[in-house]
């Protein structure tokens, strides 16, 4: 049996947002350490979360021998290379978007995790928004039909205060742009309805900032399901929005545009007629809202190891999510629609970045 689980935060930016779960959580997570470079900031995190100790030296947290969980919430770059150490040491991992940096390190996490008993979690808290569960429970149960149509809406707000860190609009710190950062959740949503993706067009633009990465982007995806996606990606838009549209044969499913609750109640669900939104009501009906956001996919993570069960998120979503970002990478270069799935052959399998960064 699973106990309370002692867990090494890493990282003093959205690093705050998984102590606020954990501590909602208390009954099955303990924090006795942080692990961050910024002193000032993390300093503040361990008054108000009352964690015990603060330490920058990454190595000495790990060689405490009292963690079972590492989280790391660090800038993109380092994420394999911090998450191998903790699974050499022993730990789980629970790790931020974007997983790694290619499909090649995620694949060669695959195999790392094959000689141990740890696991990796993935960070795609998104998914445990009630409205989107709400719409995975009407396609479980057969409710939806046949899949047409998504579109998908990534419109925020980033100027220059954003980037005044100094790993942001970076190709070899942030690892990519709009595509990667800001849209990679609502995308995520695609995958969690749809299944794997089949084919991207994709084309991308830095208008709103002067940095390295895209903050504009428009894609067209074909989903293996046969159905289609459209999505669009800006950092341009003053009115920040995010917007997720199902289109099946049998319902029409639609987000809230909150930009960072778009996942949450409320979600407008529409049937053809009368009778089958009777069916889609009293289906709702039965939902039985749980957490959500962090606090949710913490609590399925620890009852996930308790069991032995799957994990909430696994590296087989993450390992889609960063498939998408390949091809679309791929298809901005090419000019042309980019096939999925990737492989070992694929020119960007063991980077996406370009060749000058």
């Amino acid at each position: 049996m699973t106990g309370r689980l002692r867990v090494g935060v890493i990282g003093a930016g959205i690093a705050d947002l998984h102590l606020e779960a954990y501590a909602e959580l208390r009954h099955l997570f303990a924090v006795p350490v942080l692990c961050s470079l910024d002193e000032a900031r993390s300093r503040a995190l361990c008054e108000r979360h009352r964690i015990a100790d603060y330490s920058q030296d990454y190595d000495a947290v790990l060689a405490r021998g009292d963690l079972d969980v590492v989280d790391i919430a660090t800038p993109p770059h380092t994420h394999f290379a911090l998450a191998r150490k903790a699974i050499a040491a022993g730990c789980h991992v629970i790790c931020e978007k974007p997983l790694f940096g290619s499909l090649a390190e995620v694949d060669a996490m695959e195999k790392i995790l094959a000689g141990t008993d740890r696991r990796v979690m993935p960070i795609f808290q998104f998914r445990f928004g009630r409205g989107i569960q709400k719409l995975k429970r009407l396609v479980d149960l057969g409710l939806a039909g046949e899949p047409f149509l998504t579109t998908v809406e990534t419109h925020w707000w980033r100027d220059a205060g954003y980037y005044a860190a100094d790993w942001r609009g970076k190709w070899a710190t942030e690892l990519g742009g709009a595509l990667l950062t800001q849209a990679i959740h609502a995308h995520d949503m695609l995958n969690l309805i749809h299944g794997p993706f089949a084919e991207v067009f994709a084309a991308a633009a830095t208008r709103v900032n002067p940095i390295e990465v895209e903050d504009c982007l428009s894609l067209a995806v074909r989903m293996t399901n046969g159905s289609l996606a459209a999505l669009s990606v800006t950092l341009g838009s003053r009115k920040e929005i995010s917007r997720l549209r199902f289109c099946f044969r049998d319902l029409v499913a639609e987000s809230n545009t909150e930009p960072y609750g778009f996942s949450r109640d409320p979600w407008r669900f529409v049937a053809g007629d009368e009778r089958h939104q009777r069916r889609i009501d009293e289906a709702l009906a039965a939902f039985i809202p749980a957490r959500e956001g962090y606090a949710r996919q913490f609590e399925l993570f620890h009852a996930a190891l308790a069991s032995g069960g799957p994990l909430p998120v696994t590296l087989a979503d993450a390992r889609q999510s960063l498939a998408l970002v390949t091809a679309a990478y791929h298809s901005t270069r090419t000019g042309r629609p980019a096939a999925l799935p990737i492989g070992e052959d694929h020119p960007l399998y063991r980077s996406w970045l370009p060749e000058r960064a």
